[in-house]
């Protein structure tokens, strides 16, 4: 019930959006003297902000055509290297790069948002790095005949891209997926394989939620899994591909996002209902850009989602020693020549400090030169992968020490 009623609110509110996105252009036609006096540009501008809160979406392109590298520009190549069912392995390499360019494989969160949300770190590291991206499938577009996709699952796949991509692999994780990719090293580690990264960075990941819990932390410690699963997972309507799928919406999890920063999102789109009504489209395009990334969703699989809550979130299993993949348990100390880094924001108000740097004391019979801890000033979770610090203050950092540990 709740998806299907969810499906017809955002079937109202499409055809809605549509209507504003008429009026505006019509309020907006040069022809007419209505968009020159009165009210005539605020209500074109106010049509327009609705209609894009509430249009359409589909998963987002990457659109990375080119990269500039010391003032040159450089066109990037993107393709799909790979193909599962729920997650398929993109890659991107520009024009010029050296042949002994780090391999590197970037792990998206799988978290109700699209890998295009890493769109800004792609780009960044292409410039320098030959990059792959764990491209996750939404959830309610994976008939049921593909199975299920839990923690093990997720581990499986790292492994089985580490093996695609070949030796010497190096590993950047951001936010929820630094557990998994930890777990895929200490699997690796314990089974010697030759495959295993040679170097796993970790940035503004749960690695401890008892450090420094933040909103995000309490909310999931607040209720009995039982809730959970009760309350936030759905069952995929008839009109999708993976009909009668469990799935954690991702529509649920963007409202979650949202209410944690309600007034600055009113803020946003406040400002850009003000830049469109003074002609400063630039500025509100901006805005628009960010969104159409930010209230793009996917579904995750409900198995998951549920595990994450539990061995994450409450039992804090990794760094209690409860941690078991296919059975089995981990063991950390097997990590013993893969180096680590741990990147963590000063500001973050999702994974707080010290949770991430948690990873280095766990892994303790790697040596101390094989560990790195980079705490980023002024920085919020986003800004650690995106904006401006991310390109010219945390980037180097994780570059240097990708070629400082090569094998």
């Amino acid at each position: 019930m709740l998806y299907s009623a969810y499906e017809m609110h955002r079937s109202f509110m499409n055809a809605a959006s549509n209507w504003a996105a008429v009026g505006a252009q019509i309020l907006s036609n040069p022809a007419l003297p209505i968009g020159y006096f009165g009210m005539g540009p605020a209500m074109a501008s106010a049509l327009k902000v609705f209609a894009h809160i509430y249009e359409e979406r589909g998963k987002p392109e990457f659109g990375i055509a080119e990269v500039k590298v010391d003032g040159k520009s450089w066109p990037v190549t993107e393709s799909v290297v790979l193909e599962k069912p729920f997650g398929s392995l993109r890659h991107f390499k520009r024009k010029g790069l050296p042949k002994d360019a780090p391999k590197l494989l970037l792990v998206a969160p799988m978290s109700g948002h699209y890998a295009t949300l890493l769109r800004g770190t792609v780009e960044r590291l292409v410039q320098n790095q030959e990059v792959w991206i764990t491209d996750w499938a939404d959830a309610k577009l994976v008939p049921l005949s593909a199975g299920t996709f839990d923690l093990d699952d997720y581990i499986d796949y790292l492994i089985e891209y580490l093996h695609f991509i070949g030796e010497g692999t190096h590993v950047l994780a951001v936010c929820q997926p630094s557990v998994p990719a930890f777990a895929a090293t200490a699997v690796m580690a314990a089974d010697k394989d030759p495959f295993r990264p040679a170097t796993l960075t970790m940035m503004g990941g749960p690695v401890d939620t008892r450090a420094s819990p933040t909103s995000v932390n309490d909310v999931a410690m607040q209720r009995p899994l039982s809730w959970f699963r009760n309350n936030v997972i759905a069952t995929v309507p008839l009109t999708y591909a993976g009909a009668g799928r469990k799935v954690y919406p991702g529509f649920l999890q963007l409202a979650g996002f949202i209410s944690m920063n309600i007034d600055s999102h009113m803020q946003s789109h406040y400002q850009m209902f003000q830049h469109l009504t003074v002609g400063d489209h630039e500025s509100a395009e901006a805005t628009r850009r960010f969104y159409d990334e930010y209230l793009s969703v996917c579904d995750m699989t409900a198995e998951f989602y549920l595990q994450t809550i539990e061995h994450v979130f409450q039992q804090h299993s990794l760094p209690r020693g409860l941690f078991v993949h296919r059975g089995k348990a981990i063991d950390p100390g097997a990590i013993r020549d893969t180096a680590l880094l741990a990147i963590e924001g000063e500001r973050d108000d999702i994974s707080g400090l010290g949770q991430t740097k948690a990873a280095l004391d766990l892994a303790a019979d790697l040596p101390e030169a094989k560990k790195q801890y980079f705490m980023a000033p002024e920085v919020g979770h986003y800004g650690i992968f995106n904006g401006s610090r991310w390109r010219e203050n945390i980037a180097p950092v994780v570059e240097d020490w990708l070629r400082a540990n090569a094998r």
